[in-house]
């Protein structure tokens, strides 16, 4: 039998999945790291924790597989977006990774507006200037520790980092290169006009890739280490929402994806990048050849779940703490929650807008305030379905994957708060398995990424809208996108009260 790796490095924990010819997952491992928060609005890693726990778990995987390391034929990526990694010449880290979920270039993106223009911008890259994006990132960086950004020879991204210390060779593919801001995404090259409008040496940006291309062999440090064979192709992987939209078959026009992790997205599939949408989503070249998604972002969804459970009930299971969900009644007793825990991306690009409980008295329960957190991460992801409906996309049914997908009573929510079918895939890995098919279909065992899904994806079950459910939720819905308006001032006054 043969067999490929996926690995999904994500904002916690990496992830690694073996998978065997029938798509199956004959093993996984993962490894936690610590996230760095000097301040509020600041979020850090350190790199080297990633190559470290990553080289840890393959051994693992391994050791604990009992198959020949010559059974693996290829190892592909999946990896949190836009984090910045900065490089010297001799390829060394100069600094921890500033990561998607740090806020702290607001005066950055404007600098970006004022030097290329928002119109300008939106031609060439289709997304707006936000905190999230590595270009912000670049600037600061140059901006506010000069003398080390003097010594940068090449920037790359998580997985693009944690690639090259498997392989010895540096390169980004187009998936993770369209969240940078400096990617012409239509011409899938780097925009010498942008670097040149801010000041930045084109010659930092790396060598550009297929998401399938291969980049490499295992190198013979880490082949040492893991047991893993040197004759074992590497290749370049994806953005993880592009190896997620893969693992998920979101593959051809119509297909829509609801991924819930740390943060959220809702993932559509374009087969051009000829689409409008003003910039009030995300438009990225897709993991797949030639192809392109649109995408809505809710910064703090999952998040917001592990948020509460971690400050009310810590010594709880995620089970025990939702278990009495679907005995509170639509709309949580009249509470409602806006996950804006860490700002907002879609539709309110605002790094100071911050959470708010609505509607609270004491009547209420924990488990009312828990289902209040799950149908506000459900109404922040809608808001990103209103904007595709708004387009002229249609939208009827929606594969959900994540920390969404793990709950009947939360899957039937979205459902209902959506308005369209839901599917559950039957082995749901999300990023990790949009790795391995990378790597299958890099390795050849099929002709398109297409007959890969068709080979590895099967659906569970499906959850369909409850009509009456659907009205209830579209008057509390509007309720919900009320609130950011009236909180905006207030939020931005309390600001300068965070510590």
């Amino acid at each position: 039998m043969k067999y490929v790796i996926g690995i999904d490095l994500g904002t916690s924990a990496v992830k690694m999945l073996l998978v065997n010819r029938n798509g199956e997952v004959v093993h996984e491992i993962s490894k936690e790291y610590p996230l760095i928060q000097e301040k509020s609005g600041y979020s850090e890693q350190d790199p080297h924790v990633w190559v470290e726990q990553t080289v840890a778990g393959l051994s693992d995987l391994l050791t604990n597989s009992n198959i020949s390391p010559d059974e693996i034929e290829g190892i592909s990526f999946a990896g949190q977006m836009h984090g910045l990694v900065l490089l010297d010449e001799n390829n060394e880290v100069l600094r921890n990774a500033i990561l998607w979920n740090d806020t702290r270039t607001t005066e950055q993106c404007q600098q970006i507006y004022n030097a290329v223009g928002e119109e300008r911008l939106l031609d060439i890259v289709k997304n707006p200037a936000l905190e999230g994006f590595t270009l912000p990132k670049l600037l600061w960086v140059k901006e506010h520790e000069p003398a080390l950004f003097k010594k940068a020879r090449k920037f790359v991204l998580p997985k693009d980092y944690l690639r090259y210390r498997l392989t010895g060779q540096l390169h980004m593919e187009f998936s993770d290169a369209a969240g940078t801001l400096l990617l012409d995404i239509g011409k899938k090259e780097w925009s010498t006009e942008i670097c040149n409008l801010v000041d930045i040496d084109p010659k930092l940006c790396p060598p550009l890739v297929e998401s399938h291309a291969e980049t490499g062999k295992i190198c013979t440090e880490v082949a040492g280490i893991t047991g893993l064979s040197k004759s074992t192709s590497v290749f370049a992987g994806g953005a993880d929402n592009a190896c997620g939209a893969i693992g998920s078959g979101i593959l051809e026009d119509g297909k829509t994806l609801c991924s819930i992790g740390t943060s959220g997205v809702v993932l559509s599939y374009e087969d051009s990048d000829e689409k409008e949408f003003q910039g009030k989503v995300h438009y990225f070249n897709h993991g797949a050849p030639n192809a392109f998604y649109t995408m809505g972002v809710t910064l703090s969804a999952g998040h917001s779940l592990s948020w509460f459970k971690d400050v009310f009930a810590k010594d709880e299971s995620f089970d025990g703490l939702v278990s009495e969900v679907n005995s509170v009644p639509i709309g949580s007793n009249g509470l409602l929650f806006t996950p804006y825990l860490a700002g907002e991306r879609t539709p309110h690009a605002d790094a100071a807008i911050r959470a708010s409980f609505i509607g609270m008295d004491s009547s209420h329960q924990r488990k009312d305030f828990v289902r209040a957190v799950l149908e506000g991460i459900t109404f922040s992801l809608n808001e990103s379905i209103n904007i595709f409906r708004n387009n002229g996309k249609m939208i009827d049914s929606i594969v959900s994957i994540g920390g969404g997908a793990k709950n009947d009573v939360w899957l039937q929510m979205q459902a209902d708060i959506f308005d369209a079918r839901i599917i559950k895939l039957s082995s749901e890995q999300g990023p990790g398995m949009g790795a391995a098919m990378l790597a299958a279909y890099g390795s050849g065992w099929f002709d398109s990424l297409s007959d890969c899904a068709d080979d590895f994806l099967q659906v569970e079950k499906e959850f369909i809208p409850d009509r009456d459910n659907v009205e209830i939720y579209k008057k509390l819905f509007g309720v919900y996108q009320e609130i950011y308006g009236l909180t905006k001032k207030m939020n931005e006054v309390l600001l300068e009260f965070r510590k």
